[in-house]
């Protein structure tokens, strides 16, 4: 007797549909899984058979067929256990009928057939919502609460594969998930505050700039400044996530599997910060079954590379790809997966391996082990962080003021003006951010005024500015005017931005 069962399979982020046929046939005891199945799929054939045994039903012994459609497409993952376990059952005629070919399924079972969770159960409802109107999800208890975010998929949720088979077989109910246990408005810790953050008063200048127009930023100067600090703080003077952001981002989570069952949204803006001893892979993406790196777990939050120039220069220019075209494709020799990777980078260095050229304490560093040091950043990459800010050591009587600086509160508030001002110009376009404007948009929204042009290009001809360059400054300066509540650009918002294109001559093109 042939089953056809329905589940999902991911590829990157996104999920597709797959069929597994079971057929059961006369001839010597066997089970084969085709269909370019994983080890981990194959290895199905024994928890499938302890499975059955052990909740109360007999496996067949005879010829077990089991295909993966459609065949050409490589099937990762054990959540398909639920779906064989199923199909041989129902083959079998121990299951009085199928499936409604509105139901999906999808689980890992264990040897005593409980259902235990598996990643990726939000990117196969959001699949269903968008392909298969009407459709059913059947899961795991523990992914309960991230198939639940997708009101428009009817999804159920079961423990053990008992429930399922009485409810093919008596037509008991199944329990439907619900969000009755997830508590949105649970206690956080309390966020960092710029407040907290003594002087430093160009750098925080620089870091809303940042978040308003979603900008990269290169932070520079002597150990101690404070520039850890000041990216820590970022985050707090961004925007609250709408729906679409959380479920991109936890979307990713999820394939990656880094979801809390009790707590599976992910709604404050990730920040993420690789260790300088990251592999590649990690931080990009990869490995033989593609997974995201820090770069698409960053989505719609801050990457923060502290100590730039100790990455690896492998790493460092595999960055220039994703900040421009904010995904990244991973290819392999059966498949080829995309992850998003839209992010805010800030990054922060030493100036010389001792930290202290061009400050006020004396550098022991030589000139050829300050070029080495620097030159582990390209230009090409210097070119894709649009604000250079210099963090100077603190200075004693801006460190024991005690008057508080400016607050995240008072800073978020200029910037979810200056980000509402964006959108609505760009209401018309597939991005919302000054720092993602196309070469039209820029031409349209960043026209200067000749006193401005003059500027910008005494500027250009002194710093020897690429083309990437002059974009970057004009986007910058179109964010600064933007933050002013400005219509027009004026030719003080593009002496700020130019201002913030200026270290990296300093540093990189010193004697």
């Amino acid at each position: 007797m042939l089953s056809i069962v329905n589940t999902m399979v991911l590829t990157g982020v996104e999920a597709r549909a797959v069929q597994v046929e079971v057929d059961i046939q006369n001839g010597l005891p066997a089970f084969e899984i085709v269909g370019l199945a994983s080890a981990a799929i194959k290895e199905a054939r024994e928890r499938t058979r302890s499975a059955i045994k052990n909740s109360g039903y007999e496996f067949p012994n005879r010829k077990i067929i089991v295909n993966l459609a459609p065949a050409d497409l490589k099937k990762e993952g054990s959540h398909f256990d639920l779906a064989v376990a199923v199909g041989i059952l129902i083959a079998a005629g121990q299951l009085n009928c199928g499936l409604p070919p509105t139901f999906f399924l999808a689980g890992e079972l264990s040897l005593n057939g409980a259902v235990k969770a598996v990643p990726g159960i939000l990117p196969m409802a959001l699949e269903l919502q968008s392909s298969f109107p009407g459709a059913c999800l059947v899961l795991p208890a523990g992914n309960n609460l991230e198939a639940a975010m997708v009101h428009e998929v009817t999804s159920y949720r079961i423990a053990h594969l008992k429930e399922l088979c009485a409810f093919v077989n008596d037509d008991r109910p199944l329990r439907p998930v619900s969000m009755e246990d997830y508590d949105e408005n649970r206690a956080h810790l309390e966020p960092p505050d710029f407040a907290e953050v003594k002087g430093q008063a160009h750098a925080k200048r620089a870091l809303q700039i940042a978040a308003a127009g979603l900008h990269n930023v290169l932070m520079i100067g002597p150990p101690g400044g404070g520039k850890t600090m000041l990216a820590g703080r970022l985050p707090s003077i961004m925007p609250d996530m709408s729906r679409q952001e959380i479920l991109e981002t936890t979307r990713i989570y999820s394939v990656a599997n880094l979801l809390d069952s009790n707590h599976p949204l992910i709604i404050t803006r990730p920040f993420r910060t690789p260790h300088k001893n990251a592999s590649a892979a990690s931080v990009i993406g990869g490995g033989r079954i593609p997974r995201p790196g820090e770069i698409s777990l960053a989505q719609n939050g801050v990457l923060f590379l502290d100590e730039l120039p100790e990455f690896s220069r492998d790493l460092l220019e595999s960055l220039r790809q994703p900040l421009e075209d904010r995904v990244v494709t991973i290819a392999r020799a059966q498949s080829t997966v995309t992850y998003p990777a839209d992010f805010s980078l800030i990054a922060s260095m030493n100036p010389c391996p001792c930290g202290n050229f061009g400050s006020e304490q004396e550098c022991r560093c030589t000139p050829l082990q300050i070029h080495k040091y620097l030159s582990k950043i390209s230009g090409p990459l210097l070119d894709r962080l649009d604000l250079h800010v210099e963090v100077p050591r603190i200075k004693y009587v801006e460190l024991t003021e005690v008057r508080n600086s400016e607050s995240s509160r008072d800073m978020r508030v200029r910037v979810d003006q200056a980000r509402e001002v964006q959108h609505h110009r760009l209401a018309g376009y597939p991005f919302c951010f000054n720092s993602r404007m196309n070469t039209r948009a820029t031409r349209r929204y960043c026209a200067l005024d000749r006193e401005s042009q003059q500027m910008l290009k005494h500027a250009f001809d002194r710093f020897g500015m690429s083309a990437r360059s002059y974009e970057r400054v004009v986007k910058v300066a179109r964010t600064i005017a933007d933050l002013e509540r400005e219509e027009n650009i004026m030719v003080e918002h593009v002496a700020e931005a130019i201002q913030f294109r200026s270290l990296d001559r300093k540093y990189w093109h010193s004697p």
